[in-house]
């Protein structure tokens, strides 16, 4: 029986626990603000200031481009102000007449500092492949190290060899093979 009586004992202070728990407390009341003082008179708050009129702001027209500047890329590939720059056989050194392409070249890139471009090294048709691969890397490594001590930013040039692969002037005679070896310019960005 004791056994009994603790059992009922211990549920009613449960309950008593879970009902006390579950009361809803009353909130707290606010006090009401006291009433203004008599006689006083309450200072008024002077206007905000009136937002500022936005005048709109004049736009300088947009500089006309020239010619060059305002073609596409291919249109400006297909007909390039940059010239090649052309070797002796078997040879990746710059020759004078090289140096004046090159050095027109600079100056148009200087002209328009936001074109990239890619120097394509090319060779002619004697020789093995993987020989004209080398060559022809030499040759646009050569012309970009040329343009870079005329002052043109390396990180505007790249370089790529194509060897003997994409012919120029096709033919098999001392006149095709002097257009062939070359370092060819393609803009790549503008």
């Amino acid at each position: 029986m004791k056994r009994q009586t603790r059992l009922q004992l211990a549920m009613v202070v449960l309950l008593l626990v879970a009902v006390g728990a579950c009361a809803k407390k009353t909130p707290p009341v606010a006090r009401p603000a006291p009433p203004p003082a008599t006689g006083a008179t309450a200072v008024p708050t002077p206007p905000l200031p009136p937002e500022p009129v936005s005048e709109p702001v004049p736009v300088p027209p947009m500089p006309e481009e020239d010619e060059i500047g305002s073609r596409s890329l291919d249109d400006l590939n297909r007909e390039s102000p940059l010239q090649p720059a052309f070797f002796a056989y078997d040879a990746s050194e710059v020759t004078p007449a090289a140096q004046a392409a090159l050095q027109a070249n600079a100056a148009i890139l200087r002209k328009y500092p936001t074109w990239q471009v890619t120097i394509e090294g090319h060779c002619d048709e004697r020789g093995t492949a993987e020989y004209n691969l080398a060559l022809g890397e030499r040759r646009a490594l050569t012309a970009r190290d040329y343009l870079i001590s005329l002052g043109i930013a390396a990180d505007r040039l790249r370089t790529v060899s194509y060897g003997k692969e994409f012919p120029f002037e096709p033919g098999s005679n001392e006149g095709a093979w002097a257009k062939n070896r070359r370092a060819h310019f393609v803009i790549t960005a503008r």
